[in-house]
């Protein structure tokens, strides 16, 4: 029997796997969506992880991603490992970018949150699921 963990690390490895080889483009419940594949080191394993993510194209090459864990109490382990090594690179489309990546805060936190739950509303919905304020973090590119 599998736990949620298990069950978690197959959905992403379907959606990385699809993702490439759709040639950047998402099928299924998120076909359309704007998606990458965030790469992160992991804080205590030192070793590459790789997550599907919604993101938000902002200014200047920057993108936001969202650290919602779909409402769960706590933050998902990416978040803590770009916390650790803020040195990312993501996957978007076909190509593969290097950032330097920070949680935004006050207004500029505001102003990207607010946008993707009106164009997203399922953000919303993980917004309220939640006790937690979830981390809006920025990819700035190197």
């Amino acid at each position: 029997m599998s736990s949620p963990i298990d069950e978690l690390h197959e959905w992403n490895r379907k959606m990385i796997e699809e993702f490439r080889s759709h040639g950047g483009k998402p099928g299924g419940p998120f076909a359309g969506s704007p998606l990458l594949l965030l790469h992160t080191i992991g804080a205590r394993t030192g070793q590459e992880r790789i997550n599907p993510l919604m993101y938000q194209e902002i200014v200047d090459g920057k993108v936001a991603v969202f650290a919602t864990a779909n409402g769960a109490p706590t933050h998902p382990d990416w978040y803590y490992n770009l916390v650790v090594n803020p040195n990312v690179s993501a996957e978007i489309g076909t190509e593969s970018h290097r950032y330097r990546a920070y949680t935004a805060l006050g207004e500029e936190r505001e102003d990207v949150w607010s946008r993707q739950k009106l164009r997203f509303p399922s953000f919303a919905d993980f917004e309220e699921m939640t006790a937690r304020q979830i981390p809006v973090v920025i990819l700035e590119p190197k």
